[in-house]
């Protein structure tokens, strides 16, 4: 008896998971890094010192890519989105890679790299990313 009452208690504390991000025209940017030289941690300390939270906090991690023609956009669709990625057309012909996740500097940095050499292996460059969030 004890140990049922113990489980519905853990069942009742867990908090439910928030919905992911979608670009709806409504999200803003809250922080972005287009310097390859500059760790990702900095760039949310900076953040945090503004008084921006970043960290913990589900937002859309935006890549932005220049890749060179649509067969290497369409192929970094096929190999992105089985881990939850959307790929699509930006303005000025970047490609965006979006995904709504919880951000932590590991994640940033880990991601990036995986960006940089997608990128690479398709004859392209990441520029950079963005994290978008509600206002």
């Amino acid at each position: 008896m004890a140990e049922r009452r113990s489980r519905r208690w853990f069942r009742r504390g867990r908090e439910e998971p928030e919905p992911p991000l979608v670009d709806d025209g409504t999200l803003v940017v809250v922080g972005e890094s287009f310097d390859p030289a500059r760790a990702d941690s900095a760039v949310l300390a900076d953040l945090a010192e503004a008084g921006v939270v970043v960290e913990g906090r589900q937002l859309m991690l935006r890549h932005v890519l220049r890749l060179p023609d649509d067969a290497a956009v369409a192929e970094a669709a096929r190999l992105l989105g089985p881990d939850g990625w959307a790929v699509s057309a930006g303005p000025d012909g970047a490609t965006y890679a979006d995904r709504s996740q919880r951000v932590n500097a590991l994640e940033l940095a880990r991601e990036r790299t995986r960006m940089a050499g997608l990128a690479q292996r398709l004859g392209g460059d990441a520029e950079g990313w963005r994290l978008l969030g509600r206002p």
